[in-house]
């Protein structure tokens, strides 16, 4: 159960080229864990870990069924106290690592804190074994005791999920300390491989970086969008061999632990680690994948009408509206706009977001070596989130601080809740960044002047919302086939390149064509390599927003309250539970297609501009 520091989420519409002309972009102050990497505290903690971890193991390994509930309260709470500092020195080392993956000194920092709290903490995975071996009806009469001990049913349930999966006691701590030489080593491959890809442009003097590459698929100019996509496909394929290894090995690795731990299917455990049945994740999989020709279908038809095109290209897919005004957005507007589309919703949310801006919690330049993409990583409860971005000024890059921002405010929200309570589940997680977004959408859409500016907030909003649910859930289903595959054994470039392809042309439909060598665009997605079947989560935030924000504009009594209390619940509360407040049931087979509808009713408004 000790968390490791997790990988940020990257954004394939965002690059990163430089940081002038958006006013001071704040950085992380990254002091409120340590201040240094030989902080007297760093070293304190360590030694700390090292000594309570084996004094945790010599107390309780074997006797947890001896324990009465106080007995187990006290053991569940040092266990908590040592996960909160494994969890800030982890959160501290992760985030310097970040801040230059490049930097050989913070890549060894980073690999030694992580190996020396993976020795640390070997004793201790004794305990979720021992404790699923509990009779089911003596725990139930320990928390029917101690309702501080019952306060932490959602965790044991969540750890008791896996009882039919659990190995011997022997045989996991082997894989625990492994672990860093396995999926954690070819993750920080791929990071390192991909930070130091550099792609030429004639048009640039200097060659580009991954960040700043993907940036220019955005540009208003189609001729360096072209070059964009064509240095990208030869970069990635003169690569292609080694990112096939890599998923080749990861796969085959996840295989042969879900066959060991009896996993009906290759999905099965990011299921169990987001608490959601498998039907439900199966009923929006099936909503969105039958939407197809109502969304993305439509939609692209409709782009390449506005942009004087028969098909489109792939460089097209994220390009600006012909009719769109290019747009510089510094920075202190950014800070504007999210601040007071959180304000208008509720004073509380701007009171909570005004700190990340204030206290150094953002870090927001593009910087050598900086990692790509944006995310927010919670550290732990005892300290608070901080913001990753790679800011460039475009309207998108709002969206994507009221995203991020969104993230922290949940994690400040559900902090009250202990360590090992404060974790959303991934499908939860997304919701409070989603709402963010929509939040700050409808602010700009309020106040838009002309049918022109709406047209364009409404298509880059259709966008976004594509790449949220229609994008992921291709994503999902690439995974899906890439696993299954794999299974039968060793993928060739070529196989997973057609793997890819398949997924690409039934989701973005007949209005593309796809040049030679986007076949392997599949190799930079981060996600496919640090969190297997992760992408999901996006399309069921964002379907369980629209869902949300609905019955917010309904006019739901009490909705602001019920809203910051489904955040201040972090992973205390199933998602049935969460959303009864609001009339909304994940499991209702409808649920998901009245989310899809919001995205069809955009489109439809944009379709009856064009009449």
């Amino acid at each position: 159960m000790i968390r490791s520091f997790p990988r940020p989420v990257f954004d394939a519409t965002t690059g990163a080229k430089g940081g002038g002309g958006f006013g001071n972009l704040p950085e992380w102050d990254l002091s409120d864990l340590y201040t240094s990497e030989d902080a007297p505290e760093l070293i304190r903690d360590l030694d700390w870990l090292d000594e309570e971890a084996a004094a945790f193991a010599a107390d309780y390994e074997g006797k947890l069924h001896t324990l009465d509930a106080a007995g187990l309260l006290a053991c569940v709470q040092r266990y908590e106290e040592i996960d909160v500092i494994a969890g800030r020195l982890m959160s501290f080392a992760g985030l310097r690592y970040y801040q230059n993956t490049m930097d050989s000194e913070r890549a060894q920092f980073i690999s030694a804190v992580q190996e020396r709290i993976t020795d640390a903490t070997t004793p201790l995975v004794f305990f979720s074994l021992e404790f699923n071996r509990l009779e089911d009806e003596a725990l139930a009469a320990r928390l029917a005791e101690n309702a501080d001990l019952a306060r932490y049913k959602p965790v044991f349930d969540r750890m008791r999920a896996m009882r039919p999966h659990q190995l011997s006691d022997e045989l996991e701590k082997f894989l625990h300390d492994a672990s860093v030489v396995g999926a954690s080593a070819w993750n920080k491959l791929f990071d390192e491989t991909m930070v130091g890809l550099t792609f030429k442009l004639p048009f640039e003097e200097d060659e580009l970086n991954l960040e700043a590459t993907l940036n220019l698929l955005t540009d208003p100019d189609r001729s360096k969008r072209e070059a964009a996509a064509k240095a990208l496909a030869a970069v990635f394929d003169k690569n292609i061999k080694l990112f096939a290894r890599i998923h080749n090995t990861l796969a085959k690795e996840k295989e042969i632990d879900d066959r060991w731990r009896k996993m009906p299917t290759p999905q099965h455990a990011r299921h169990l680690s987001n608490h959601v049945e498998p039907e439900v994740v199966e009923a929006l999989r099936n909503a969105v994948v039958a939407a197809y020709p109502k969304l993305s279908h439509r939609y692209y038809r409709l782009k390449a009408k506005w942009m004087g095109l028969d098909k489109l290209q792939v460089w097209d897919r994220n390009a600006p509206l012909p009719s769109e005004t290019p747009k510089v957005v510094s920075w202190e507007e950014a800070e504007k706009t999210v601040m007071e589309a959180y304000a208008a919703f509720d004073p509380r949310m701007a009171e909570i977001a005004e700190p990340f801006f204030k206290k150094g919690w953002i870090d927001a330049g593009v910087k050598a070596g900086k990692a790509p993409g944006a995310f927010a990583h919670p550290t732990v409860t005892t300290v608070h989130p901080y913001v990753m971005l790679n800011y460039l000024g475009k309207p998108r890059d709002v969206m994507t601080l009221a995203h991020e921002l969104g993230h922290g405010v949940h994690q400040v929200l559900a902090a009250g809740q202990g360590e090992m309570l404060s974790s959303t589940p991934l499908t939860l997680a997304e919701t409070a960044s989603v709402f963010g977004e929509m939040l700050t959408f409808r602010k700009l859409l309020d106040a838009a002047k002309t049918p022109a500016e709406r047209k364009t907030l409404l298509a880059g909003k259709v966008e976004d919302m594509i790449n949220t649910v229609v994008r992921q859930i291709a994503f999902y289903d690439f995974e899906c086939k890439l696993h299954a595959a794999r299974a039968d054994g060793e993928l060739t470039p070529d196989g997973i390149n057609a793997l890819w392809m398949s997924v690409q042309a039934e989701s973005l439909g007949d209005a593309f064509v796809f040049m030679d060598g986007y076949e392997t665009f599949w190799s930079y997605v981060p996600h496919f390599v640090h969190s297997p079947f992760y992408v999901y989560a996006y399309a069921f935030g964002d379907g369980l927003v629209n869902a949300l924000y609905a019955a917010y504009a309904d006019g739901l009594p009490g909705f602001e309250d019920k809203y910051f209390e489904m955040l201040k619940a972090g992973g205390s509360k199933h998602h049935k539970e969460l959303l009864a407040p609001f009339g909304l049931d994940l499991s209702d087979p409808a649920f998901w297609d009245k989310g899809l509808s919001m995205i069809a009713g955009f489109i439809d408004e944009l379709e009856a501009m064009e009449a």
